[in-house]
């Protein structure tokens, strides 16, 4: 008998897919799958022997046998010893039966959340370490959707899955040769109801795909907005918006639980559709056996065993039904998984990158361009030929209207981006022909909302630097003028800082994002907006410890406040993607250009009108809002 195989109408092949599954994450588990399939088969096998017992002993409980008893055709019991051996048998097969189920179910939750565990490892991998650009354009939620859906689908699937389908596929294939021990005639009218059942199996397994499909895009519509929601409840409370975000998730969670009752009613159904089959089988059956008994062909306890092990054969093919759609679920995850796995990062490193020189460091931008979807056409680019260069000691702004470039120019240092044309350079040297982790070892980075891990003060001052000692972080706090706050605080350092540390204000967050850079002392410093989110309180503590902070470095900042930049050694003023304005601060207001518009709307200078060019400018009202950063 041809057990019907799990079947899949995706286009892609499935042995290349179940290959890659081998290959990448069953063949770590070699010992664990090979025994749990090993215990399954004999578990399968004793459960037919267990049956096949049932012949005899009913016989001799009949009194339709006398003499010896022979079974399987080879083990040939006296006489005088089958009252007493056959029973024995039963219980020894059958606590070896059991003893093998436990130690299969055993392996099964090992191998299975092993896999889990691998699959999860490769996820996050993928995901901490993948482009920028692909970050932003695709949701968080489709990540945890993958990491805490997906992969628990291929768990069930490539564990229990593959184990349960072996066992009762090997249990219907053992019970079919007893039962054509037992009556070959009766057998082949028992197969007859194969191809419908197979029938079946695809029938309702093709309804499970596609349910499984719809089920993991609306987990991740899910994902996404329980996390939106819980990034901006804010505003939704001060918007008075709670009842349309219940509304907006629960028609999610609606068309969720429509494909998920579609799977589970395909995995349900599937069995009593076989049942049917399996009955009207068994009807058969007991048709011909009630004829070969009036025959004398055939002994009670030959039916009694028949019938039993026909009732196994149809629960056994009703588990392969079942396993059959669990298996198909596991095959649409495996493809989304190993799609989203199989992206290759834009941002490489190049195969013999170098290290950057320990010393100060010269950054310099050549004639760059950007455009964050360069592979589209007719994109606009985000910026067109610009050059600037910062030397050791030196500090340089950016300024200029809202969208701009400025941010971008920060995101082409580290590598987070690649140019399109020109180079970015350190000391002369191209920066794709360095290794990433030396490149950004020399960068620091404070940006106007600094990120902080729930953890405690240390650690986020340590995050650059993990090894550093008790003594280096106080040095570090002090220096960004964190130390007295903390210190005040009553467990000091060890203070938790809460999630993205929502338990310390603006300011303190800011300075111990400071302290941070402080600590990992880099030669290249970039502030971006560094304390325009702040009081004028927090802020003068910040602007302080940052002027302490840019001291010998090769700062590049960004400023929304052009207070903040007027002791700059040189202003780039950077517009539409361009540099349209480079100098000091006194000289581009003498200049009378974009940077004096925007020093004029700030007043900058307590006597506008007596700088030069400025009585050419048109009144404030008409200017455009050009301070955004």
């Amino acid at each position: 008998m041809t057990v019907p195989a799990p079947h899949d109408d995706a286009r892609e092949p499935l042995r290349p897919l179940l290959a890659r599954i081998w290959r990448e994450y069953l063949s770590r588990h070699k010992p664990a799958f090979f025994a749990s399939m090993l215990l399954a088969g004999v578990s399968g096998g004793l459960t037919a022997l267990l049956l096949k017992f049932l012949e005899p002993a009913i016989d001799l409980l009949f009194g339709q046998h006398q003499g010896p008893v022979t079974i399987w055709k080879t083990v040939t019991i006296p006489a005088d010893k089958v009252l007493i051996a056959i029973p024995l048998f039963i219980i020894v097969v059958a606590v070896i039966r059991s003893l093998s189920m436990a130690g299969q179910a055993a392996l099964v939750n090992r191998l299975g959340h092993g896999i889990v565990g691998d699959i999860q490892k490769q996820l996050f991998s993928g995901m901490i370490r993948a482009d920028l650009s692909r970050l932003r354009s695709q949701h968080s939620g489709t990540f945890v959707s993958s990491v805490l859906f997906d992969a628990n689908l291929v768990r069930e699937a490539f564990t229990s899955g593959v184990v349960n389908y072996t066992q009762n596929a090997l249990m219907l294939l053992g019970v079919i040769v007893a039962m054509g021990f037992i009556d070959l005639p009766l057998t082949l009218i028992v197969l007859l109801g194969v191809p419908v059942v197979s029938w079946i199996i695809r029938r309702f397994g093709k309804k499970s795909r596609k349910a499984a499909r719809g089920a993991m895009v609306e987990t991740e519509a899910l994902s996404s907005a329980l996390m939106e929601n819980l990034d901006g409840v804010r505003v939704i409370k001060i918007e008075n918006r709670e009842a349309a975000e219940e509304a907006r998730v629960s028609t999610v969670i609606d068309r969720r639980q429509r494909h998920v009752i579609k799977g589970a009613d395909s995995r349900a159904f599937s069995g009593p559709a076989s049942d049917i089959v399996a009955y009207g089988v068994v009807a058969a059956v007991m048709a011909y056996a009630g004829w070969s008994a009036s025959q004398g062909e055939m002994t009670v306890g030959a039916f009694a065993s028949f019938i039993g092990m026909l009732l196994l054969a149809g629960q056994a093919l009703r588990q392969v039904t079942n396993l059959t759609t669990v298996l198909s679920e596991g095959f649409t995850a495996a493809r989304r998984l190993f799609a989203a796995l199989d992206i290759e990062p834009e941002i490489r490193e190049a195969s013999n990158a170098a290290q950057v020189a320990p010393g100060p460091v010269t950054v310099a931008l050549e004639q760059v361009s950007f455009a964050y979807r360069a592979d589209e056409d007719g994109s606009a680019p985000t910026l067109s030929d610009v050059s600037l260069h910062v030397a050791p000691g030196e500090t340089i702004a950016l300024v200029g209207p809202s969208g701009g470039g400025k941010s971008t120019i920060l995101s082409l240092l580290p590598r987070f981006y690649d140019v399109t044309a020109g180079q970015v350079t350190l000391n002369g040297r191209d920066i794709r022909e360095l290794s990433l982790s030396s490149l950004r070892d020399h960068i620091a980075l404070v940006t106007q909302e600094p990120f902080l891990f729930d953890d405690t003060i240390a650690g986020n001052i340590a995050y650059g630097r993990p090894g550093a000692t008790a003594k280096d972080i106080v040095e570090a706090a002090r220096a960004a003028a964190a130390h007295d706050f903390v210190a005040a605080l009553p467990d000091g350092y060890a203070t938790r800082v809460g999630e993205a540390g929502a338990r310390l204000s603006g300011g303190q967050r800011q300075r111990i994002a400071i302290a941070r850079a402080f600590l990992k002392d880099a030669p290249i410093l970039l502030l971006d907006e560094a304390t325009s989110a702040l009081d004028t309180e927090s802020e003068a503590l910040v602007q302080a410890a940052l002027e302490r902070l840019m001291d010998g470095r090769a700062t590049l900042m960004i400023a929304h406040r052009l207070s903040t930049v007027k002791n700059a050694d040189r202003i780039y003023v950077v517009d539409g993607g361009r540099v349209v304005e480079e100098g000091t601060h006194d000289a581009l207001v003498a200049r009378g250009g974009l940077y004096a518009r925007l020093a004029r709307q700030q007043s900058l200078d307590s006597d506008p009108e007596a700088l030069p060019g400025f009585d050419t400018l048109p009144p404030l009202a008409e200017l455009p809002d050009e301070t955004g950063a």
